[in-house]
C-alpha cells in the first residue's frame, strides 16, 4: 500500500517487516490478521456505510504528562483546600447564626477554645511530618536508584498512591492554617460570627485520611525497595503499553525506516530525547495541509535541534514549528508510547545485578522471566509501522517501530555478555530462547537461533571445563533452582 493512501487494509501486501507472512499471525495462513480492534471495527472498517472515526485515547499525552509530573496533585488539592476552607467557615457563620437565634450560642462557644487549640496542634504538625516522611523516601529512592538502576525512581513519580499520600497532607497543612485565619477571639456571643464546629470536623476528618494514607504509602515505599515488585511493575506498564500498540492494529507494509521522497522538516526545539508525540495533533496538521507525515526518529530516540523530525509526502509541508508543538522532548525517556523502554529497565537491572560490585545473579534471573514474559507476548504481534488515519480513513501520520530483531537484540546482548561466567543466568537465558524457539513463528526464528549460539560461544569462551560447560548451558526455568 501506498504511504499516501488512506484506503485498503496492508493484508493483502507480499510480505511485512521482520518476514511475517501474507496477512498472517501466530503462523496462520494468508487469512485475516486477529488481535486489537478500533471499537469493535477495524480502522478504515465500514459501519452502517460510514468509516469509524479512529480515537488514540490511549495514547493521549496530557494525561501521561500530568502523571510523571509531582506538582499537579498537591496543586490541585491546595485549591481545593482553599476552596473548602471557605465552604466550611461559610456552614459555620450559618451555624451560628442560627444558634444566636435559638440563644444556645454561648454553648457553642464553650467549644471553641478547644476547637482552636486542635486544629492549631495539627497545623503545626502537619508541616513537619511532611517533611521528615518525604526526606526519608528520598534517601530510600537513593537507595533504590544504585541498587537497580536510575530509571526506576520514575515508578516513583508516578505512584498514584504517593502523590495522594503527600498532595493530602499538603492540603491538610493548608486547610489548617486557613481554617485558623477565620477564628474569633471574642467569647461574647453578640460580637461573634461563628464557631469553627464543621471546620474542627473536617480538619479532623483529613487527618484521619492523612494517617491512613501514610500507612499505605509507607508500604508502597517498602514495596518499591524489593526488585521483584519493581520488576513487576515494570513489567506491567509494558505490557499495557504494548496493549495501546496491538490496539493500534499496525499494518502490513513497508519495511520500517523505507520512507518515501518528499519535503524534510528539521528539528526546531530543544535538545532531548522523544519521549512522546501528540498524534491527534499531528493528524490534524497533516489533514489541514492534505499531505501524510513520516515521523523519522523513533520514540526514545536522541534528537537535537537540526534533526530531521518528518518527512512530508504529497500536499502542502507545514511550518516546521508546528511539528515541534507536536513532539514531547524531555531529558528521559517514558513508557508513554514506547515499546523497547520497558526491555530497557529490565536489561539495566539485569546488568547492574551481574555487576561485580552487586554480584546478584538471582536479581538478574528474575529480570530474564519478565523478559522471556514480554516476548512470548511479543512474539506473534505483527511489528509493522503504525499508520495514523483521520476522521475520513486516510493515513496522515505514519510511525516507526522497533522491529523483531531489534527488540530480540536489546532484550538479550547485554545480559548474555555480562553472564558469560554466571551458570544461574546462562541456564535460565538457554530455558528463555528454547521456549521462545517453541512457540514463535518460523520467520522470526533466526534472531533467537543467533542469540543461542552467540550464549554458547561466550559461555565456551569464559568457562573452560567441558562439565561446567555443559552445566552452563543446560536449560532450566530457575537457573539453579
Amino acid at each position: 500500500m501506498s504511504s499516501g493512501q488512506g484506503g485498503g487494509q496492508g493484508g493483502g501486501q507480499p510480505g511485512g517487516p521482520d518476514g511475517e507472512p501474507d496477512g498472517g499471525r501466530d503462523g496462520e495462513p494468508g487469512g485475516g490478521r486477529r488481535g486489537p480492534r478500533w471499537n469493535g471495527a477495524r480502522p478504515g472498517a465500514q459501519q452502517g456505510g460510514k468509516r469509524r472515526r479512529p480515537r488514540y485515547r490511549a495514547l493521549s499525552p496530557l494525561r501521561e504528562h500530568l502523571r510523571e509530573a509531582f506538582w499537579f496533585a498537591p496543586l490541585l488539592t491546595c485549591v481545593g483546600a482553599v476552596l473548602l476552607a471557605g465552604l466550611t467557615d461559610l456552614l459555620d457563620r450559618e451555624i451560628f447564626a442560627e444558634a444566636s437565634a435559638a440563644q444556645t450560642a454561648d454553648t457553642l462557644l464553650s467549644f471553641s477554645s478547644a476547637a482552636k487549640s486542635v486544629v492549631s496542634t495539627v497545623s503545626s504538625a502537619m508541616l513537619t511530618f511532611i517533611g521528615v516522611v518525604f526526606s526519608i523516601s528520598l534517601v530510600s529512592l537513593q537507595m533504590a536508584a544504585s541498587q537497580f538502576s536510575p530509571r526506576v525512581l520514575r515508578l516513583y513519580v508516578r505512584s498514584r498512591l504517593i502523590k495522594a499520600t503527600f498532595a493530602t497532607c499538603l492540603a491538610t497543612f493548608v486547610y489548617t492554617l486557613l481554617v485558623q485565619l477565620g477564628y474569633d477571639d471574642t467569647t461574647d456571643p453578640s460580637r461573634a460570627v461563628s464557631v469553627p464546629i464543621v471546620s474542627t470536623i473536617v480538619a479532623l476528618a483529613m487527618v484521619m485520611l492523612s494517617l491512613a494514607l501514610f500507612v499505605l504509602y509507607v508500604q508502597a515505599t517498602m514495596r518499591l525497595l524489593r526488585v521483584p515488585h519493581v520488576i513487576d511493575r515494570v513489567t506491567r506498564e509494558s505490557l499495557q503499553v504494548l496493549q495501546d500498540y496491538r490496539w493500534l492494529a499496525p499494518e502490513v507494509g513497508p519495511t520500517p525506516g523505507a520512507v518515501p521522497p518528499g519535503r524534510v522538516l528539521l528539528h526546531e526545539g530543544r535538545g532531548g530525547v522523544l519521549r512522546d508525540v501528540n498524534i491527534r495533533w499531528l493528524i490534524r496538521v497533516a489533514r489541514r495541509h492534505g499531505t501524510v507525515l513520516h515521523q523519522v526518529p523513533r520514540i526514545g530516540d536522541f534528537i537535537a535541534p537540526g534533526t530531521p523530525t518528518v518527512v512530508v509526502v504529497g500536499g502542502t509541508p507545514p511550518r516546521p514549528r508546528r511539528i515541534t508543538t507536536a513532539l514531547n522532548v524531555g531529558v528521559d525517556r517514558t513508557m508513554h508510547q514506547d515499546l523497547c523502554f520497558g526491555f530497557r529497565q529490565l536489561v539495566d537491572i539485569a546488568v547492574r545485578a551481574l555487576s561485580p560490585a552487586v554480584n546478584d545473579p538471582t536479581t538478574a534471573v528474575q529480570a530474564v522471566d519478565r523478559i522471556h514474559q514480554l516476548l512470548a507476548v511479543l512474539a506473534p504481534v505483527h511489528l509493522g509501522e503504525l499508520r495514523h488515519r483521520d476522521k475520513d480513513g486516510a493515513v496522515r501520520l505514519v510511525q516507526p517501530v522497533p522491529g523483531w530483531a531489534a527488540t530480540v537484540d536489546l532484550a538479550f546482548t547485554e545480559i548474555r555478555i555480562c553472564a558469560a561466567t554466571q551458570p544461574q543466568v546462562t541456564r535460565r537465558l538457554a530455558a528463555a530462547l528454547d521456549d521462545l524457539l517453541r512457540i514463535t513463528p518460523e520467520a522470526r526464528r533466526p534472531p533467537l537461533l543467533l542469540q543461542r549460539r552467540l550464549l554458547e560461544r561466550a559461555v565456551a569462551a569464559a568457562v573452560h571445563d567441558e562439565d561446567n560447560r555443559l552445566f552452563a548451558l543446560t536449560p532450566d526455568r530457575q537457573g539453579i533452582g
